[in-house]
């Protein structure tokens, strides 16, 4: 089981050893981030391993919006650190019961998110050749 504190961003702090950082407001709550969000809260680990774990859980828990039963306020949804400290520590507690599972699923989130980075590299590539004929094309006309 990793060890973590979890406690809110302040900006301009530096942190000590690995960390992660979590989007607290907005409908994208609970999105997980190498680098700080300006409204987050930051998770901090003894090492390298149990950072790569518990950011993996994170993603998966943002991307199955387990979030969203969590958030507080009417015009910008919010999650509160106790809520999120409770139920974060639960959850990682429960997806980490099978540990060999737990790898396989981040190897396989890993190569999909891979795959993600080159469509969408390829489709900002067919974009751009796209506006370049379109503009020789009106060139000449």
């Amino acid at each position: 089981m990793p060890n973590f504190i979890v406690k809110t961003h302040q900006k301009d702090t530096s942190y000590t050893g690995e960390k992660i950082f979590i989007l607290n407001k907005g409908l994208n709550s609970g999105k997980p981030q190498k680098e700080p969000f300006t409204n987050s809260f930051v998770i901090i680990f003894a090492n390298k391993e149990d950072t790569e774990t518990v950011y993996w859980l994170a993603y998966s828990l943002w991307k199955a919006n387990f979030w969203r039963q969590s958030l507080h306020g009417s015009v910008i949804p919010f999650l509160r650190i106790d809520d999120f400290r409770k139920d974060f520590s639960r959850k990682v507690t429960e997806m980490l019961h099978d540990f060999e599972q737990h790898k396989k699923e981040v190897i396989a989130l890993k190569l999909l998110e891979q795959q993600e980075n080159h469509f969408n590299q390829n489709i900002n590539l067919i974009k751009e050749m796209r506006n370049i004929i379109l503009n020789r094309y009106c060139k000449k006309i």
